[in-house]
């Protein structure tokens, strides 16, 4: 495809342009699932695509869906639902920012209602195992992480999810009703309410792919040199025990011998280390030099995330990548 790299003289004897040209025009990208956004994200695409993509990419095989509020709006969500269906045909996406809208910006928007977060639609429609989110690096350019910081926040399950109602006073009982119909329904809970008003929820906590995710951290942390940490509240929240033991385990099984031959436990008395989500909370501040990772729950991953972007300078310095498995 390149045919040649030729030298143009520019400003004078000794200095000179290197320039690439193409036998065959433009590059042919493969296929993708392009999902724009709205605001200023979309903006800056628009202009990266511009100036960068098109003039020298030819995109055709691209699949575009807009998730805008509105596009949303007119189309009673099917655009999501195509475009959801179109990531898993393909298994590559690129996604801008969208906005889940506020009752305000329902007014502003001139929407006929407010549409719940996209996200949930897509991680669950891809297989979502996790999202990877780590630092970004500039040479010359000092941020607030010395070295890289890497985060596994588990893609499914927590209060995205969550089915919810605001009840008055009464009884609430949670039963669980086996697929296996031989088999007794368990009660899960069961409580006396006795506000006026309390907004019951449930939701649950998808555990068969953390075994997944485990491989995906513990890999990754490897092979950066990165020491990794699991971040859970299984003090209190006895039932986030299985995500740490999962992902012991694993460790164990695969990957302790090879972290102990490189040093990467030195400091954390030979093996994996848990940290409670408050500690690990209070240790981004004081982990300044970077150099760790930490694998945790859906809605600790969110917030914790939230926090290494505002240490590290902006959210724009970390990177966000949705891994899924092929059904």
């Amino acid at each position: 495809m390149l045919s040649s790299l030729r030298g143009a003289q520019r400003g004078g004897a000794g200095c000179k342009l290197w320039i690439r040209t193409f036998a065959s025009g433009k590059i042919v990208a493969p296929p993708m699932t392009y999902i724009s956004g709205e605001e200023m994200s979309w903006y800056t695409m628009k202009i990266i695509q511009e100036a960068w993509v098109t003039p020298f990419i030819d995109t055709s095989k691209w699949e575009y869906f807009d998730l805008s509020c509105k596009s949303r709006d007119d189309t009673d969500d099917k655009v999501l639902h195509e475009a959801v269906a179109s990531g898993a045909r393909i298994g590559a996406i690129f996604k801008e920012p969208t906005i889940t809208p506020s009752a305000e910006q329902v007014k502003q928007f001139g929407l006929k209602k407010a549409r719940g977060s996209p996200n949930g639609a897509m991680r669950r429609g891809w297989n979502g195992i996790t999202i990877s989110r780590d630092t970004i690096h500039i040479p010359g350019i000092k941020l607030g992480f010395d070295k890289p910081v890497f985060f596994e926040r588990h893609a499914v399950g927590g209060e995205y999810g969550a089915g919810w109602k605001n009840v008055g006073k009464g009884r609430v009982l949670t039963t669980f009703f086996p697929d296996d119909i031989k088999e007794k329904p368990q009660v899960i809970d069961g409580r006396q309410l006795d506000n006026d008003m309390s907004a019951v929820v449930i939701y649950d906590n998808p555990l068969d792919n953390v075994e997944d995710l485990a491989h995906i951290f513990f890999t990754r942390c490897l092979e950066a040199n990165i020491v990794p940490y699991v971040v859970t509240k299984k003090t209190v929240f006895k039932w986030q025990e299985g995500f740490w033991q999962k992902m012991k385990k694993v460790f164990d099984e695969h990957y302790k011998e090879k972290y102990l031959a490189s040093g990467l436990l030195k400091k954390t008395g030979g093996d994996l280390q848990h940290l409670i989500s408050d500690a690990a909370t209070m240790q981004i501040i004081r982990w300044t030099g970077g150099g760790f990772g930490m694998a945790c729950h859906n809605y600790d991953g969110d917030m914790l995330t939230d926090e290494v972007a505002q240490v590290h300078r902006s959210p724009g310095f970390i990177t966000s990548n949705l891994i899924g498995k092929s059904a």
